[in-house]
């Protein structure tokens, strides 16, 4: 096994505030954001310049059966999620957050990010996040989750020309579980749960919240060190056990996919002629 690769983040990300969208406020980006706004108070107050602004997208509203099981609250039924908790978090901790009401498409523009959260449940909607950032040079942090488990994984996105000279960026979701980002494997019954005891059957009421927490670590250890040495974990409640992804093209090789190797540098020809003998 080869010797893993130590991660650096991007110069720029201690110069200026780190620009975010998180796409999905429901189950996983109810827990996530609490926490992303944790950080962004810690960053600040341990001297970085700005800290983090945060765009939150999603369409939906609340229904009973998300009380309890999301971080919201039965005088919340019927109101905007993405609303509701960016202006929770705006009041209680300062930030100057954004919400927009409406579904993220592959047509949304998303530009001029750092770091895009996926907290996402279909692979349609994981698909879409991925083709509207195809082009931009950008982390993507997948958070999604089954029923008792599930995955985070932070990769670069950078235009495809540009991937080809970069053998060590970080494979997304996409790049290393193909799977998890073809629609057609997506399940047939999406019908919404009748009641939380319903909905409890399906989904284990701490994976959402065991996600969360694995996805700040992650995002903890690239603002206090600035390095990473694993871009993913796997969350599995049933035995107990998370297993990181090392930063390692012979682990990605693994999961089938194969990093753009460095160019060798040419053997410089001797400009003396060979001594005749």
């Amino acid at each position: 096994m080869t010797e893993g690769i130590v991660h650096q983040r991007p110069a720029h990300m201690s110069e200026r505030a780190w620009r975010v969208a998180v796409v999905g406020a429901g189950g996983t980006g109810s827990a996530v954001l609490p926490n992303l706004a944790r950080l962004h108070h810690a960053m600040i107050e341990l001297g970085h310049p700005g800290g983090i602004e945060c765009t939150v997208y999603d369409d939906d509203v609340v229904s009973p059966t998300n009380v309890g099981r999301q971080g919201f609250y039965p005088a919340d039924v019927g109101c905007h999620k993405a609303s509701l908790i960016v202006n929770r978090l705006n009041m209680l901790m300062g930030t100057n957050w954004r919400a927009v009401t409406q579904r993220l498409t592959s047509r949304t523009a998303i530009y001029n990010v750092d770091l895009v959260i996926g907290c996402v449940d279909t692979r349609a909607a994981r698909k879409a996040i991925l083709d509207s950032i195809e082009s931009a040079s950008t982390y993507y942090l997948d958070c999604g989750n089954d029923t008792d488990r599930g995955q985070v994984i932070l990769g670069q996105m950078m235009p495809r020309a540009s991937r080809k000279t970069s053998p060590h960026r970080l494979p997304h979701v996409g790049d290393l579980f193909p799977e998890l980002i073809d629609p057609s494997k997506d399940a047939q019954d999406e019908t919404p749960s009748c009641s939380m005891a319903d909905a409890l059957r399906k989904q284990s009421l701490v994976i959402n919240s065991a996600i969360a927490v694995q996805a700040f670590n992650l995002l903890w250890s690239l603002f206090r060190t600035g390095t990473l040495k694993y871009s993913g974990v796997f969350v599995n409640l049933a035995t107990g056990r998370t297993n990181p992804i090392p930063i390692d093209p012979a682990a990605w090789a693994r999961f089938g996919y194969e990093a753009p190797r460095p160019k060798e540098k040419k053997a410089r020809k001797s400009r003396k002629s060979a001594v005749a003998a």
